[in-house]
């Protein structure tokens, strides 16, 4: 039997579903009528969305936890070439940048190793990552060309989603509809180029509106890491009625991509080798989406928002074996002719709703909010063994389906004791089922296996507006991340896993007085349990691995300076992210000592940034920081190099000075240009089959025309 690739089986049930909720709205036939309606001036409507935040005025003052917003404009600013880079600037984020536009996520988040995924990932309220319960969660990034924000929530308000919240939770918000049309166009080092349109339209009463947003990229690559990416997002909105108004968004993303697992030696990172150590690795990958919200105010206190949602997520990873003994002679790998295909197709469907209305309890002033979801997830794992002269089909040597379904509950309340005191308590109930068969087994072999958990997390937090311009907040929570199918059903075998557990606390302080805001926190996560995965390159065997603890400190300000200038800065600092106990190997030896630091959690992470504006010229100077990190659990010091796995050694500390501008020549036209690692600053940023080198020195320039 042969088989190309698991993406090729999809039936495109999310392209489907586009087509009939598009049909149900009836949009073509909407916007005739809407031409026969009145003539009036359209007032701008946004499309109903769930944001983690809020964007009422004071929302972020209700969260009793650290809250990150990212805007619109400072998004503008820094011309960020992927989220990736955009998220290193908030405070507790880590990334481990594997290639310049990020099409592998890797975000840590106060001391959890970017390595690894703790953190839930949204995109305007839906879950984005393929595999939240079934697998790896980092095979698909949402392109930043689409954004018009980022939110990122901590502290006991991000029970309100789930699962992997034990480090909090990240939404990226899609730009909404504007009228008219606009062309951006940016290019720049390494042969990149880049056309986005965003069209847009509003019916003369104002109750309806349409967008789309599209891009096209192309680039030869840092390293010859070449790739190739387009992007579409289609969206309109319909208000029904004075109070209920629905939206649609429809999304299809794919990206070819010259990457692979495989890194240089370190005599060509020495060397600054420019070469791409594995050139006929590929990383195809993709997503195609279909998001419906509704929202209903049902009184002035009272409001019901749910949204339906449902993917399909491609990863086909095409790549060469290597000869060892080759590579180790020439100091650089060497591919043989066999090929495998690791390829994985994730499915998945949910819907997400949530009541929230305000009231009076005990004669306090109360916000309550309820929420139901259901989602079912599922994974094909497919390998297929092929050879260089018949590339991309073969023989399947592996042929694997992981599937979960969860329903959560959970129940929030906010009640104002006093004017200036608040407290909000939560609880939310998981329960997911796993499943795995293998398609490769015969019935007398035993096919599928199952497992079934139920989690229980309490929260609560408390806010404090002791003066005008301070107010204090604080949070203690119980958060998880399940153990993810092929961990939990290894062997076809329920491994008896407990779900990663942590209990969460959280101190903090922030405010301002017009020209100064600020905020701190300090932060404790203390785990019961991580779990130690087969694959890791920990030597650990599965098993529920044990405590962990995780604290720290993150401060960031901004201050207005005068004449045009402004000072933004932040900084973390996390001198606890280590194992609590010893480790075992199966045979009983100690792997890793009582205190060993976590992988992937530098102790220091800092940004500083000065922005000026004269006129109609923006332009700022920002400078990163990432302190240095172990890459094994092992805590090795020196870089070794592994030439049947993963190196391991510790990566120095390195640091990143970027310039942007930004001008705008009139309405229509706005120019802009962005130079990043200024001091081309040569620096690691990750170790895996080789070393991972970070983007040397690179220019972009580019226009904004608005027609």
């Amino acid at each position: 039997m042969q088989r190309r690739s698991t993406a090729r089986r999809f039936v495109r049930k999310p392209l489907a579903l586009a087509l009939a909720s598009a049909a149900l709205l009836g949009v073509p036939a909407l916007f005739m009528q809407a031409q026969a309606q009145s003539a009036s001036a359209a007032t701008e409507r946004e499309l109903p969305a769930i944001y983690v935040i809020g964007k009422d005025q004071g929302a972020a003052l209700r969260q009793p936890g650290a809250v990150a917003l990212v805007g619109i404009e400072e998004l503008q600013l820094r011309q960020p070439r992927s989220t990736e880079e955009m998220l290193r600037t908030v405070p507790g984020v880590t990334v481990k940048p594997e290639e310049e536009s990020a099409i592998v996520a890797n975000i840590g988040m106060r001391g959890l190793s970017s390595a690894d995924y703790k953190t839930l990932i949204l995109e305007d309220g839906v879950p984005v990552a393929p595999g939240l319960f079934v697998g790896n969660g980092r095979y698909y990034n949402p392109r930043v060309q689409h954004m018009e924000g980022i939110e990122v929530l901590k502290g006991a308000a991000s029970l309100r989603y789930g699962p992997s919240t034990i480090g909090g939770v990240i939404n990226y918000i899609s730009r909404q509809p504007a009228d008219g049309v606009q062309l951006s166009v940016r290019g720049g080092s390494f042969n990149t180029r880049e056309a986005s349109v965003e069209a847009g339209a509003t019916s003369r009463s104002g109750d309806a509106v349409f967008g789309i947003f599209a891009t096209r990229e192309k680039s030869d690559g840092f390293m010859d890491k070449g790739h190739e990416m387009s992007d579409i997002i289609f969206k309109t909105g319909l208000q029904i009625s004075d109070s209920q108004s629905i939206s649609l968004k429809v999304s299809d993303y794919k990206s070819d991509a010259n990457i692979s697992y495989y890194g240089v030696f370190l005599n060509e990172y020495r060397a600054e080798s420019r070469d791409n150590p594995a050139p006929d690795d590929w990383l195809l990958s993709g997503r195609r989406a279909v998001d419906l919200n509704h929202e209903w105010r049902i009184s002035a206190t009272l409001r019901l928002n749910t949204l339906v949602y449902s993917s399909e997520t491609w990863r086909d990873y095409w790549r060469f074996g290597t000869n060892a003994v080759a590579s180790g002679a020439a100091r650089s790998w060497v591919q043989t002719d066999s090929l495998n295909g690791n390829n994985r197709a994730f499915e998945r469907t949910g819907a997400d709703s949530r009541l929230q209305w305000e009231h009076s309890l005990f004669g306090l002033q109360s916000e309550s909010e309820l929420g139901l979801r259901y989602m079912t997830e599922a994974m094909d794992d497919m390998t297929i063994a092929a050879v260089r002269a018949t590339p991309r089909t073969g023989a399947i040597s592996r042929d694997v389906r992981d599937a979960a379904d969860s329903v959560a509950l959970y129940a929030q309340n906010r009640l104002q004791l006093t004017e200036t005191v608040a407290v909000t308590a939560g609880l939310r109930i998981e329960n997911y089922e796993q499943s795995r068969k293998d398609r490769r087994r015969t019935p007398a072999q035993g096919t599928s296996a199952g497992s079934e958990n139920t989690e229980y997390l309490p929260g609560l937090g408390l806010t404090w507006q002791t003066a005008p311009g301070l107010q204090l907040f604080a949070s203690v929570y119980k958060a998880f991340s399940p153990a993810l199918n092929a961990d939990a059903l290894d062997a076809l075998t329920d491994q008896e896993l407990d779900a990663e557990r942590s209990v969460n606390m959280e101190l903090g302080l922030r405010g301002g007085d017009g020209r100064l805001s600020y905020e701190m926190a300090a932060f404790r996560m203390d785990f019961d349990n991580q779990i130690i995965p087969a694959n890791s390159n920990s030597q650990f065997q599965r098993t529920n691995g044990g405590a962990t603890l995780h604290q720290g400190l993150e401060f960031g300000a901004g201050l207005e300076l005068g004449g045009g200038f402004s000072l933004d800065g932040n900084a973390t600092w996390i001198p606890d992210a280590e194992f609590a106990g010893n480790r075992y190997s199966a045979t009983g030896a100690i792997t890793t000592p009582d205190g060993n630091r976590i992988t992937y959690t530098p102790e220091w992470t800092a940004n500083l940034s000065l922005s000026h504006q004269m006129g109609r010229l923006r332009s700022s100077v920002n400078l990163h920081h990432t302190g240095e990190q172990f890459t094994d659990v092992q805590n090795t010091v020196t870089i070794r190099e592994n030439l049947s796995g993963f190196f391991t050694g510790r990566i120095d500390s390195y640091t990143l000075l970027d310039l942007n501008a930004v001008y705008e020549v009139n309405g229509a036209l706005t120019l802009s240009a962005s130079l990043k690692n200024l001091t081309d600053r040569s620096h690691i940023t990750s170790l895996r089959q080789g070393i991972y080198v970070g983007t040397e020195r690179a220019v972009n320039a580019g226009f904004v025309y608005k027609f």
